[in-house]
Formats: C-alpha cells, structure tokens, sequence
C-alpha cells in the first residue's frame, strides 16, 4: 500500500472520528449513563474499514462531503451496535472488543442492550438529517435498513446462532457470511457512491460484484485471524469460534485453502473495478487491505 493511501487513510479516520463525535448525543445529556455508554461503543477503536469503504466510493462521483460523511457515520453505528449486542451473553458471550472490556463488562447487561438499540436509532437520524433532497435520502436509508436487518445482518446473526455445532457445507456457509457481514460492507460501498449519483445498471453490477468479493473475503480472512492470531493483536478473544463449535471457512477448507480463497477474492474485486479507472484506486487499496490485515 503507498504512503500516499495510508495517509488518506489516517485523515479519513481521524475524521470519521470528529464527526462521530459530533453526531452521538452529547454525554453529558441525561441519560447521562447511556449517551456514555454510547459512545464508549463507538469511539476510540476499530478500523472504520466501513466509514473508509464509504469515504472510497465517494471518490468515484465527487459526492458532497456532508451526506458522505453522515452516511460513513451511520454505517459505522449500526456496525457497532452490532458488536455490542453480539457480545452479549445470549449472543457470543464475549469480554474482550477492539482491545477493552466488551460493553456489557463496563457497565451492564441491560445498558448494553439499550445501547445497541439507541444507536441503531441515532443512524437514521444521522443519515435523515442531511442536507440532501428526500429523493437523494431516501434509497440510501431503504439500503441501510435493508442490510442491517433481517435479510441482512441480522438475518446472518441469526443463521449463525442456529448453526453452532452443525456442519454447514459451503454454499451455506457463504449464504449465512454474505448476510452476516457482508451486507453491511455492500451498503457501505453503495452508499458511498449514491452520495454522488444515481447509479446505472453497469455501475451497479460493478459494485456489487466489488462488494460481494470483499465481503466474502473480509469474513475469510477473520476465520483464519482467529485460528492463528493471539487475542492481544485481535483486540477480541481469539480461537472464540472453534471453542463455540462454530462452522468456519478454516473448520471446512483449512487453513491453506481458507488464505487462497482470500486471495482469489481480492482478484475477483481488482477486476470487478475496472470500469471506473484511476478514481477506484481507494477501492482497489481498501481490497488488499481487507486481505492482508493481521487484525
């Protein structure tokens, strides 16, 4: 990756941070407790490898720097309310996320769940307020809803509960993965670009054939992250999915055939972008690394 990406890259996180912080309540807002807690999940962690997929995207048609990044913001949100509720006893049962205590140990079962729906509220909200016209707004909050929710990420969430220690073969492994986590990678891609324009039909396959390989590959590559990282470098427990008897891409092709599968899908993003030339190059950066992160 070139300097001049990793600096894109810093700029666009920090950013992402201060708008963050502008667009969660203000802690010092009754409730005091839960705005807190809010914003313990969101801030000061993470990679924001979906508000930077936003931010990518946006390069493609000069889209207005307000709506991206309302909209990074948002997607960044729903994602971590998702972390929240899925560290929760009934889900994963997980005490360790991006390096802390997950936020049910911090504070309480009871305002980790809150949390988790306040800031899947608060997305909306940020996205809505923006100054662009309804029409510009309104796909973009229908594609958010759709991917967060039950033909969405929750949907993966929930195949994922029900496959614990059942041995799914391929396909439904990648059906359950490409809702669970891909979805929200994809939303993020397309909302990037519709902060721009309206997309064509070639725009639109390009896209998706774009976000469906970095989806895939971005779950690839956790599988086999949590078969061979400690959870120091994770910043979340590691080898959580074999202990859970959870079906894995490494559980089903191993570890070799896992990281082949990782690469074959970064070369399947790089081709996917070639209608859209030098102004995809963000994307083609963000490709490898998804593939080649170690945490």
């Amino acid at each position: 990756m070139s300097s001049h990406f990793q600096r894109w890259m810093k700029e666009t996180q920090a950013n992402v941070e201060g708008a963050l912080i502008q667009y969660l309540p203000d802690a010092k807002h009754a409730p005091e407790k839960l705005h807190q807690a809010m914003a313990y999940a969101v801030l000061d962690g993470g990679k924001r490898v979906r508000p930077l997929l936003v931010f990518a995207a946006a390069k493609l048609f000069d889209a207005p720097s307000e709506l991206v990044s309302r909209a990074a913001c948002a997607v960044e949100m729903i994602h971590a309310y998702s972390l929240v509720h899925d560290d929760m006893p009934c889900m994963d049962d997980d005490a360790l996320r991006r390096g802390k205590p997950t936020v049910h140990k911090k504070y309480d079962e009871a305002t980790a769940l809150l949390v988790g729906d306040a800031l899947q509220a608060q997305a909306f909200l940020v996205l809505s307020e923006a100054s662009a016209c309804a029409d510009h707004k309104l796909p973009m909050l229908q594609l958010l809803a759709q991917a967060s929710g039950s033909i969405g990420m929750c949907g993966g969430q929930a195949i994922d509960l029900d496959s614990v220690g059942i041995a799914l073969d391929l396909p439904a492994l990648e059906h359950m993965h490409r809702l669970k986590t891909g979805a929200l990678l994809r939303a993020s891609v397309l909302l990037g670009a519709m902060s721009g324009k309206r997309l064509d039909e070639n725009e639109m396959h390009a896209l998706d054939r774009y976000s469906r390989a970095i989806g895939l590959a971005f779950q690839v590559v956790d599988d086999v992250l949590d078969a061979t990282a400690d959870s120091a470098t994770l910043g979340k427990t590691a080898g959580k999915d074999a202990a859970d008897n959870k079906p894995t891409y490494v559980s089903i092709l191993g570890l070799d055939a896992s990281r082949e599968l990782a690469q074959k899908l970064c070369r399947d993003a790089h081709e996917a972008l070639t209608i859209f030339g030098e102004s995809a190059q963000y994307l083609h950066d963000l490709a490898d690394l998804i593939v080649q992160r170690k945490a």
